[in-house]
């Protein structure tokens, strides 16, 4: 499939009160970079929406190695294993300094507009498999 790289410098809002990251923003810091990848296909949410259909979160298995904290850049290594008939399989981890601190695997499931599953249009996949 393919592999996406970003980029994430914490900020120190994302901190709690003993200086690392909260754990809820790894979570997020995954979200954006699953969402800049699709953006480096040419896929944005607009163009989702416009082909009539949507992207969920179904089911997710995170595993936190080591905490980030307050001026760490991190680097979010984004891949898609695998295309299904009507879901998605992902697999995200956060590196600092080369080294992995956090993992996270996703399946998405592809819906229509009102949350009713769909096969995923060619249009998609062919993006995603390029």
């Amino acid at each position: 499939m393919f592999n996406h790289r970003s980029t994430i410098d914490v900020r120190f809002y994302e901190l709690d009160p003993y200086n690392h990251v909260n754990h809820t923003m790894y979570l997020a810091y995954c979200e954006v970079a699953r969402v800049e990848a699709l953006d480096s296909r040419g896929i944005s949410m607009t163009v989702l929406e416009e082909w009539g259909f949507q992207v969920l979160v179904a089911d997710l298995s995170a595993k936190l190695l080591t905490s980030a904290v307050g001026g760490d850049r991190l680097e979010v290594v984004t891949d898609v294993l695998q295309v299904r008939r009507a879901s998605t399989e992902w697999v995200q981890r956060i590196e600092r300094n080369g080294h992995v601190i956090f993992r996270l695997s996703v399946r998405a499931a592809v819906t229509d507009l009102d949350g009713t599953p769909v096969r995923i249009p060619d249009s998609f996949r062919s993006a995603l498999e390029a």
